[in-house]
């Protein structure tokens, strides 16, 4: 018995280490102020599927209606951050998302950088799907360029914090602090430079959301709850003067990851990536050349 508790306790620290991120060493969220839903953002629809509770808002989607809010103003940089609960159980079909884009704007030619909970089945972990669009249009011929996590903790359980920082040079897509993906900006071409607004929206996306639409949403486990609360969004708006300086994700005011949050980064993606468009034989990367470049 003593053996094997001497054995239990020298395995102990790698058995951990082994489901939890190492520390990323910097903090950004504690760099920038929550601010109340309504100082900083304005229902978008299904305004009957929504409420708000200090300063936590609830939506929710039934057989009649889903729900989103958006952002007051525009960004062309910034921090984007919210503190996001999950609904357990059947979620399939169901997305829970928190993104920027341009549509309403630029309708058909718009770009998007999307932080989507994609619902799933009884026994079966959530899939976190961030992804950017450069340009897309609504014509079925969006270059998706999806990166997807298995999480490592039950995002139903509690509330966690999910962020995006996007700058000049790059988008940093953060759990926690911890960043678990970094898109750079590689050309003009491949990466959002128009300003975008904030979104959150919880939907019916029954024909690709869970395993490529082979499970739907079903109704009766209605209604799909998603709560969120401990807003962020800070930065450069669209009107802000030229000089408005871009925020970072690092201690370094010019942008990038330190060694200990690029090891964090490298962690989430050994052991918690499921997809990788650019590691997808399928896909035609001659349209996604920031793969390659």
């Amino acid at each position: 018995m003593a053996l094997i508790l001497f054995a239990i306790f020298i395995l102990m620290p790698s058995l951990t280490n082994a489901y939890w991120p190492p520390s990323p060493g910097y903090w950004p969220s504690s760099k920038f102020q929550s601010m109340s839903f309504y100082k900083g953002f304005t229902n978008l629809w299904g305004p009957q599927h929504q409420t708000l509770e200090q300063n936590g808002l609830t939506i929710w989607l039934d057989r009649t209606s889903g729900s989103g809010f958006k952002s007051v103003r525009p960004f062309r940089s910034g921090y984007f951050g919210a503190s996001i609960k999950l609904q357990p159980g059947y979620t399939a079909g169901v997305i829970t998302a928190f993104y920027l884009s341009n549509n309403e704007a630029h309708p058909g030619y718009h770009d998007e950088v999307d932080i989507e909970f994609l619902g799933t089945t009884f026994g079966k972990p959530y899939t976190l799907q961030t992804n950017v669009y450069i340009r897309g249009s609504g014509d079925g011929k969006i270059i998706g360029r999806e990166v997807k996590f298995h999480l490592w903790f039950d995002p139903t359980k509690g509330f966690h914090h999910y962020a995006i920082l996007w700058s000049p040079k790059e988008i940093i897509f953060l759990v926690d602090d911890v960043p678990i993906r970094r898109y750079p900006r590689k050309s003009d071409t491949t990466f959002p430079i128009r300003p975008m607004w904030l979104y959150g929206s919880i939907w019916d996306a029954s024909s690709w959301a869970t395993e490529d639409g082979k499970y739907k949403a079903d109704y009766k486990y209605q209604p799909f709850v998603a709560h969120y609360t401990n807003f962020k969004a800070s930065g450069c708006t669209a009107y802000a003067p030229r000089w408005c300086r871009p925020v970072s994700a690092s201690p370094y005011g010019s942008g990038g990851l330190n060694s200990q949050q690029n090891n964090a980064m490298r962690w989430v993606q050994r052991y918690h990536m499921v997809y990788n468009y650019c590691q997808d034989s399928k896909r035609d990367h001659r349209l996604t050349p920031e793969c390659w470049g």
